[in-house]
């Protein structure tokens, strides 16, 4: 049975989640505070976490920071009445995969569960090569002529947006959507800096130039990976 765990301190939301939750089949494991929750994703595993930001003892993004810090990437949904888009922002920069501000309805929030458990489960496994870049999806390790890095969760599934069709240019909306999960124009320049990051871990510029990295800018649009000769 899939397991989710909520982290939520008000009772009668607790309640009406819960509820939802398990009538679509879900085992729901409920913690009230936010040191309580974390402890609960450290020792134990789940497929799914829903995370209040305004928790009690620790707030969410302080949870959320720690799962990330631990190198735990179990899929989290932020559920918050704070909807401004710096909170968003901030939430998607810790490691966030998706975020629902309250009031929500229940069919909005089992069918984006349902979507990232159903991206995580058919993800492919095997290793994509493009040209001297290779992903590796079970490690998360990415190699780059002489350089091997493990990227953050942000900037792995950047990386294998774009590998997964060399030569296709992808909008700076289209990537924010997909990695994000954000989709509207924000006027940010998250993409470009995830981006930038990535190049930096790779590329040795002792042996090599920044721009010789295969994610080629298409100015005035988006990126796409060069495809191998």
């Amino acid at each position: 049975m899939t397991s989710l765990l909520l982290v939520e301190d008000e009772k009668k939301i607790a309640d009406f989640v819960i509820l939802g939750l398990q009538s679509e089949g879900y085992e729901v494991t409920h913690m009230s505070d936010g040191v309580s929750g974390l402890e609960a994703i450290l020792n134990s595993t789940y497929d799914l976490v829903l995370l209040d930001i305004m928790l009690p003892g620790k707030p969410g993004t302080e949870v959320l920071q720690s799962m990330r810090d631990s190198s735990i990437k179990t899929p989290v949904i932020m559920l918050t009445a704070k909807s401004e888009l710096t909170d968003k922002l901030l939430g998607f920069k810790l490691g966030a995969d998706d975020y629902l501000a309250k009031p929500f309805f229940m069919e909005e929030l089992t069918a984006r569960c349902k979507a990232l458990l159903n991206r995580n489960q058919n993800t492919n496994t095997e290793a994509i090569t493009v040209g001297e870049l290779t992903l590796d999806k079970i490690t998360r390790r990415v190699n780059w002529r002489e350089r091997s890095m493990i990227l953050s969760q942000r900037e792995f599934t950047l990386l294998e947006y774009l590998m997964r069709s060399p030569g296709n240019v992808f909008s700076r909306q289209q990537i924010m959507q997909f990695v994000w999960g954000i989709d509207f124009n924000t006027q940010t320049n998250i993409v470009d800096v995830c981006i930038q990051r990535i190049r930096r871990k790779l590329v040795n510029t002792e042996k090599d130039d920044l721009s010789d990295f295969p994610i080629e800018s298409i100015r005035g649009i988006g990126y796409k990976i060069k495809k191998s000769d």
